[in-house]
């Protein structure tokens, strides 16, 4: 996501100083049964006035909220697919393998990148395919397929949300090795990409540099079922000097033409300013148009995790979006020009100039329109033992981060940088979250500004036929998203989430049925109570499972 003159997170390393950032690039119905393990709980949102009670009917807490997620890098092939025009077998393999990971450790969304560089990894109209996918820009999967689509599916039959990935305006990675498709923007419309450093950038101050970009994402969110739109930290590229400059001169982007225009039209002139409201405009036009469309998919954005230098707590040092970038991401932010804000806190805890923390607040008070925040955390900065990094952070660290994170009285979540450092389970990251962090099953947090609307409550059953309990819930269309159940076993509660797998034939119906697992000290089951959540993360009102009391143990 981030870079500098010397290298970009793209490629999977970055440090950051007080002066300088050197940042790393980068159903028809459907009856199903499963035994569950047991798990234990995370934190809680306070308790729901609006959830139905039942005088004298034993009720559990809150569903546990956090959203889970990790990024999936195309550009450069940092995650996947791991190698250039490799199969198209091979490619599906690797993304469940991704994916199971991720369902697995716990997460509940993936954050797919489908346009690294002016290019797509589906099926686009608009812009040619990707060479990280086939090798060869603009050439299709063979034998074909929309590896968008493909996560999509693979992904929701799994519980886990699919946010769509958007470079803004990245033309060319350094990367590259494969000319520009005839169709792409270099080709088609030379006039508005600019080379800067070894990068080709569409210039945001061309107006059609900023409509191409929006009529791409809006192109996705239309055809596919993704959960969110997700952009990242590259709007004006970050600054390159002049070569063998001392001290360091930068270069600065050749929008000479736009801005000229511009000021001949009687605009005020100032340059910072007029490239900051360039981007302003699309962040604005990006949402509005996401809600148009589906208000229901979520808008993210993931900047660099330094805010405006005058508005810093004491002690934050380093490079400034604001003034570099010309993103006002706190003016974002306040406006509710999303409903995610992912800061890139790439830093460990006890670096006091970026420290992790302090920067966590910080968002927390500019988010003065009750947007979530979730932090993006550098879990690649673990390296494999056999990398023999000097400046490798243990697992440790980051879920230090987490329960920071989890500190704070408001929805929770947080994002891994990136899906190879869960892949690899790079020192052991998987076992110490799954011991220490992810132990329970959650739902992402809801989202009150864009629904409060209840979904469907469920039907909920209790059988025992044959010796064998069961739970069994069914909802009736429109479907939720997920079910929540329940389980009361040795007087303590359990909470378990599962999706709800519409499928292509968009069943009216669905139906899913639970064998409780043996309580945490052996014991039956004593109490259930089921919800449904729908797609703004709202939950329906909650209903007890009848059980009938034959003087057991219970």
């Amino acid at each position: 996501m981030a870079s500098s003159a010397k290298s970009s997170r793209d490629k999977g390393f970055e440090a950051f100083s007080a002066g300088k950032a050197r940042q790393c690039l980068g159903l028809a119905l459907t009856s199903l049964v499963l035994v569950l393990g047991s798990c234990t709980s995370v934190p809680t949102a306070p308790r729901d006035p609006g959830t139905a009670d039942f005088p004298g009917v034993d009720m559990p807490p809150p569903a546990p909220r956090e959203f889970r997620a990790a990024w999936v890098a195309t550009v450069a092939n940092i995650d996947w697919p791991s190698k250039r025009a490799t199969t198209t077998e091979a490619q599906k393999a690797e993304a469940i393998q991704i994916i199971e990971t991720a369902r697995a450790l716990g997460l509940n969304a993936l954050i797919f990148q489908v346009r690294p560089a002016a290019d797509a990894l589906y099926a686009s109209a608009i812009e040619p395919w990707s060479e990280y996918l086939t090798g060869e820009q603009g050439k299709l999967p063979d034998p074909y397929y929309d590896p968008l689509q493909f996560w999509i599916e693979e992904s929701h039959k799994r519980g886990l949300e699919l946010h769509a990935w958007f470079n803004p305006y990245r033309a060319r990675h350094t990367s590259a090795k494969s000319r520009n498709a005839p169709n792409h923007i270099a080709n088609t419309h030379p006039g508005v990409v600019k080379n800067y450093g070894t990068f080709q950038w569409m210039d945001p101050g061309e107006p059609f540099a900023a409509q191409r970009t929006l009529e791409v994402i809006l192109d996705v969110v239309r055809r596919y079922d993704i959960d969110g739109a997700h952009i990242d930290d590259y709007f004006y590229p970050y600054p390159v000097n002049v070569p063998g400059s001392m001290p360091p001169v930068e270069v600065d982007f050749p929008d000479e033409r736009p801005w000229t225009e511009f000021v001949s039209l009687g605009g005020v002139p100032d340059r910072a300013a007029w490239r900051r409201n360039n981007v302003n405009r699309l962040v604005e036009a990006i949402y509005a148009g996401i809600k148009k469309e589906k208000p229901w998919v979520r808008f993210g954005v993931s900047p660099f995790g330094l805010g405006k230098p005058e508005r810093r707590p004491p002690d934050i040092r380093g490079f400034s979006q604001y003034d570099k970038l010309y993103a006002d991401v706190e003016l974002w932010l306040q406006k509710g020009w999303m409903d995610y804000l992912a800061p890139q806190l790439y830093w460990p805890i006890a670096q006091k100039e970026q420290a992790y923390e302090v920067l966590l607040d910080y968002w927390h008070r500019e988010n003065t329109a009750g947007r979530h925040v979730f932090p993006g955390l550098f879990t690649s900065r673990i390296t494999n033992p056999a990398d023999a990094a000097e400046r490798t952070w243990m697992p440790q660290e980051i879920s230090d981060q987490i329960a920071l994170t989890r500190l704070r009285k408001v929805p929770q979540g947080h994002i891994h940088f990136s899906a190879i450092a869960l892949k690899e389970n790079r020192r052991g990251i998987n076992e110490v979250l799954k011991a220490e962090r992810y132990n329970s099953d959650v739902v992402p947090p809801a989202a009150p500004w864009l629904s409060t609307v209840r979904p469907v409550v469920p039907t909920v059953s209790f059988n025992a036929a044959g010796g064998r309990e069961s739970v069994r819930m069914d909802v009736t269309a429109p479907l939720p998203a997920r079910l929540g159940l329940w389980l009361k076993q040795d007087d303590a509660w359990t909470f378990f989430a599962f999706p709800v797998e519409a499928g292509d034939g968009k069943p009216h119906a669905y139906s899913h049925e639970v064998v409780p697992p043996p309580g945490p000290k052996g014991g039956r089951l004593q109490a259930a109570v089921a919800s449904a959540f729908d797609r703004y993360g709202t939950e329906s009102l909650r209903v007890p499972v009848e059980i009938p009391r034959t003087g057991g143990s219970r």
